[in-house]
């Protein structure tokens, strides 16, 4: 029982360690923003026919996001949004 343990405990250290590694350095230091990319510039997310990155079928597309340094989003323009700048959320 105790070998099971130990076993267990290094498989969950392991798996939480190569989590950590396999999260990307720059999500700490950038922000999704919706609205901002040109048609097929998009980091992902593009809506329902598109599959992920580079899939944005027009400029300025609202429901799809470009990854941007952190704070910045809301100054960017966007000739889609209400607002006229990105937006951290899809709109």
């Amino acid at each position: 029982m105790k070998n099971s343990t130990a076993t267990l405990s290094v498989a969950l250290s392991t798996a939480i360690a190569l989590s950590a590694v396999a999260m990307p350095a720059h999500a700490a230091s950038k922000e999704k923003c919706y609205g901002v990319s040109l048609a097929g510039q998009n980091d992902c997310a593009a809506g329902p026919g598109t599959s992920c990155a580079g899939t944005s079928k027009t400029d300025y597309q609202s429901n799809a996001w470009k990854f941007v340094p952190a704070g910045t989003c809301t100054e960017m323009t966007s000739k889609t949004s209400s607002t006229g700048h990105g937006q951290l959320k899809a709109f």
